[in-house]
């Protein structure tokens, strides 16, 4: 028993001096600093967004002991993720893993950098799943969830399997009782548009609205059994222009029947932004259909 520890623990610790000269510090916060990935050998760094309190002063402290400045390239605070970028090259990048062969249970360690040397903790994978959208919007590629302990700092670092794989980046802002992990593709997805655009475009409609069950009568009318009641209706936004009124109940966008506030944020995707497309409301008991142009959330 004693031998199978031991190889384990020098496993663990080979696996983290593997990857230590891709964690790195950033310092953009006034109390507590951060952990940031290379994302590219030329000195692009994936961070978290909450991260990013001064973005006028960012430093990053690199493996090698040494502190660069950086500057934010984009942020993205529906998937919680920023780019930065620092004048320095032949850093060492994270290349992510598929996750097709991950299972609740299988050991895991979260590696961070939120003092000049890297830290580390282990846990189990506590759950995994299928794509989410956060409470923001942002779609999330894989549910993945550690119950490893994320002390101040570790926002931003990796999460590695026993093998020493990268699986994602973790951060605590997305969920109030879990470390969630942003999986690899969602990585490259999001980092790809903050680096090519500085930031997502994602659609709206320049609206307060909360879920409502309707009447029998109103469910038949409508075609529908639920929909979103427009609470608050922002002055001169896309859906003050269409004619949208406070107290109107929409049930459907472009034909897409829409129950809750994340099918709606769903379907205002980067697609959708600039294109006009149907709204049925019902309005004192009857329904209309208005032509509503999607806006780009700011």
């Amino acid at each position: 028993m004693s031998v199978d520890l031991n190889a384990l623990s020098q496993s663990l610790a080979s696996i983290i001096e593997r990857i230590a000269p891709s964690i790195v510090r950033v310092e953009a916060r006034r109390r507590h600093g951060a952990t940031g990935l290379v994302w590219s050998a030329d000195g692009h760094i994936l961070t978290t967004h909450h991260a990013i309190e001064n973005e006028g002063s960012i430093t990053l402290g690199l493996a090698d002991g040494r502190s660069v400045s950086a500057e934010l390239v984009g942020r993205d605070p529906s998937t919680d993720l920023a780019l930065l970028k620092a004048e320095v090259s032949g850093l060492t990048p994270l290349a992510p893993t598929p996750l097709e062969g991950v299972k609740v249970g299988h050991l895991v360690l979260a590696v961070g950098r939120p003092g000049r040397t890297t830290r580390a903790t282990l846990g189990i994978v506590s759950a995994f799943g299928e794509g989410w959208r956060t409470y923001a919007g942002g779609r999330i590629d894989r549910y993945l969830e550690t119950d490893a302990d994320l002390p101040p700092g570790f926002s931003g670092g990796a999460l590695v399997d026993a093998q020493g794989r990268f699986l994602g980046l973790l951060t605590a802002a997305l969920s109030r009782t879990a470390a969630v992990v942003i999986p690899g593709e969602t990585l490259q997805r999001v980092g790809q548009a903050l680096q090519q655009h500085g930031g997502i475009r994602r659609g709206y409609l320049g609206v307060g609205a909360q879920p409502v069950r309707l009447s029998k009568s109103l469910w038949e009318r409508a075609g529908t059994e639920a929909g979103l009641i427009f609470l608050t209706i922002e002055p001169d936004g896309p859906a003050d222009k269409a004619g949208l009124m406070m107290g109107d109940v929409l049930v459907s966008l472009g034909g897409q029947p829409l129950h809750s506030i994340e099918e709606l944020l769903g379907y205002l995707g980067d697609e959708k932004v600039g294109t006009q497309v149907q709204a049925r409301v019902l309005r004192a008991g009857e329904v209309r259909d208005l032509p509503i142009t999607v806006g780009r959330r700011s």
